[in-house]
């Protein structure tokens, strides 16, 4: 007896001994926690502290930079932008960027006369040009679209050495399906000259040109020989049709005569199964033929007028306003670590 409970005890001071790691544990936990507030408050409070020692100099730096900020916006002409959405096929995106990218090398060089030819605008309206740029539309299915069409492609083994997650990092910007061209100007009026220059240089172009006609040619092909089969499928529907009324008749007429009439059901149900995957095949070819058209897709064009560029991130008062802010901040800053490291020495 007197071992057995000796060993309830010993099990007794065990648990109370893990219950006292546990509660430590937590203990220590929450501590660590409110550390990290507690830290987090103290870094804030500083800085509170500093900006209320120093609110003097840091306004009239925050005032100074407003001030150079309003001069500017009222001297600075007003921006405008407009922005035109493309679907380039063919793999011709590259050749894309590669253009936008040239137009905006002329524009940071005031190139006008060059700007001027190549739009074949005045030479005033192209000095009006500030940028170009062109970005694509984030669209994760994309990225899903892609993945699906290079499982159709490769070969099994490929698959399974090559997941989602080692696809993604492959799929760059120009990989997604639609991008859009943004051109900045000091003229509200200029955009709707541009974009028959910024596709037709691609256009032109005799390699997409030649794939597009090829492309193309299959497509038509394609949607010439299953439309021929729908009509093979029609004619043969019609056929079984006839034979059924024919013994429709004879069975009334008293005569039964059984042709294999089973055999025959499940042929007209195997036509109108291979008639909806035709059509089915056909919508999809319909589509390709609608995308694959031209080696650009124009879904929206330039706007006529552009819009005014505003915001605050875009106006000068608060940029230099808060540029003022930080170098004062900085300046501040750097005087107390110097401080500092003259009294540590």
């Amino acid at each position: 007896m007197s071992t057995k409970q000796q060993e309830t005890t010993n099990e007794e001071v065990d648990l109370g001994s893990l219950f006292v790691i546990i509660g430590r544990g937590f203990r220590n936990f929450f501590k660590f926690i409110g550390s990290i507030f507690k830290g987090f408050f103290d870094f804030l409070i500083t800085i509170l502290l500093f900006i209320k020692s120093n609110i003097v100099k840091l306004g009239i730096a925050s005032l100074l930079g407003a001030i150079f900020g309003f001069i500017i916006e009222f001297y600075y002409p007003d921006k405008y932008a407009s922005e035109m959405l493309v679907e380039p096929n063919f793999k011709s995106v590259k050749q894309l960027y590669y253009n936008v990218d040239f137009y905006n090398d002329l524009v940071e060089q005031k190139d006008t006369l060059t700007l001027a030819k190549t739009f074949n605008i005045s030479e005033d309206d192209a000095a009006s040009l500030k940028k170009f740029s062109i970005e694509p539309i984030i669209n994760k299915n994309d990225i899903i679209n892609a993945y699906d069409e290079f499982i159709n492609r490769a070969d099994t083994a490929t698959v399974s050495r090559y997941s989602f997650e080692d696809f993604k990092p492959q799929f760059k910007e120009v990989d997604y399906k639609t991008h859009k061209i943004v051109v900045v100007s000091y003229k509200n009026n200029v955009f709707k000259s541009l974009s028959n220059t910024i596709i037709s240089s691609v256009v032109k172009n005799d390699y997409f040109e030649r794939v597009r006609n090829l492309t193309n040619e299959y497509l038509d092909r394609t949607d010439a020989v299953y439309r021929q089969n729908l009509k093979q499928i029609d004619s043969l529907a019609k056929v079984y049709m006839q034979v059924m009324i024919a013994e429709a008749k004879k069975e009334t007429s008293g005569t039964n005569i059984d042709l294999g009439s089973q055999n025959r059901r499940a042929r007209e149900i195997d036509l109108f199964e291979t008639s909806i995957k035709i059509n089915e095949e056909l919508e999809e070819v319909s589509e390709k033929r609608s995308e694959k058209h031209d080696v650009i897709n124009v879904i929206s064009d330039f706007q006529a007028i552009g819009y005014k560029i505003n915001g605050v991130t875009k106006n000068y008062i608060f940029i230099l306003g808060a540029f003022g802010f930080g170098i004062m901040a900085s300046i501040l800053l750097l005087f107390k670590l110097n401080i500092y490291l003259e009294n540590y020495k």
